[in-house]
């Protein structure tokens, strides 16, 4: 059966609750809609985050350098439920105007700097503890065209090929063949690319691989709105390879283990290493 038709009206008007499984908080509008302090813990740097993608690629960050041995980069984590509307309390807000996780407090320095939007954190983080980024000019603008493809890409795989095909109330045939074409052949720009380099950067590892990692390495490996036979995920098998290999990063797992609330393994807060060696020790047990 094909889709049926749809004639937009002259002026589109918000109807509150229109299907989905965020219908109930996605809103035209931005802004609190509840006065609420956001937490406050003892490490200087705050994180406010759910351990989705984009949260996961900065609690493996942060779990990198802490395994680099830079003490300065310990921190809170704290849980915000986006399904709940946790997003738009008024101290969230304060943090980040978008309403979006992950949002990242530095009180390390006098006045405190906030930051929103993943890349922005990663980019800052590296550049703060001189880490996972190149500090040769050439080597670092590869670092940071690779970071923002994944920026101006993942929307695409996300917002609409995971929107249409895992959480949309029903399936509609052309907008899943039109994002499922387009993430296939960004991965394909990613396996080509991979095929002749450990990582994204080359041989080093950087803010580039923990951005591309939780979005297209966990889809191919399947834990990504298990779609992995759907787009035939054991093709590109350079990604897999790097995908795979990152898996086994002992920050890797750590850090995305942080504000989980789903599955078998959980941890909704992380305030210090012992709250992530207690679950995993319960995990071997």
């Amino acid at each position: 059966m094909s889709d049926p038709v749809y004639t937009p009206p002259k002026v589109w008007q918000w109807q509150e609750g229109n299907g989905g499984k965020f219908a109930s908080i996605n809103r035209p509008v931005a802004g609190a809609t509840y006065e609420q302090q956001r937490p406050l813990g003892e490490h200087p740097l705050q994180l406010y985050s759910l351990a989705t993608p984009n949260g996961v690629k900065v609690t493996i960050m942060l779990e990198e350098l802490l395994q680099a041995g830079i003490r300065e980069a310990e921190y809170d984590a704290w849980l915000v439920n986006i399904l709940e509307g946790e997003q738009f309390s008024s101290g969230f807000v304060e943090v980040n105007p978008n309403s979006k996780i992950p949002a990242l407090m530095d009180h390390s320095v006098n006045p405190p700097v906030r930051l929103f939007e993943s890349g922005s954190i990663l980019l800052y983080l590296a550049d703060k503890f001189q880490a996972f980024i190149p500090q040769q000019s050439a080597e670092r603008a590869e670092c940071l065209n690779w970071l923002f493809w994944q920026m101006g890409s993942a929307p695409m795989l996300g917002g609409g090929f995971g929107h249409f095909y895992a959480y949309a109330p029903e399936k509609y045939e052309y907008p899943i063949n039109r994002y499922t074409m387009e993430i296939k052949r960004q991965l394909d720009v990613l396996n080509q690319h991979l095929a002749t380099r450990e990582f994204i950067c080359g041989e080093q590892y950087t803010i580039a691989d923990m951005a591309i990692y939780p979005w297209y390495g966990v889809l191919v490996q399947g834990g990504l709105y298990e779609a992995a036979e759907f787009i035939e995920a054991h093709t590109y098998t350079h990604v897999l390879r790097w995908a795979d290999a990152l898996a086994e990063r002992p920050a890797v797992k750590r850090g995305r283990l942080v504000n989980r609330t789903w599955g078998e393994v959980q941890l909704a807060e992380r305030h210090s290493a012992s709250d992530i060696d207690a679950v995993l020790e319960d995990q071997t047990m």
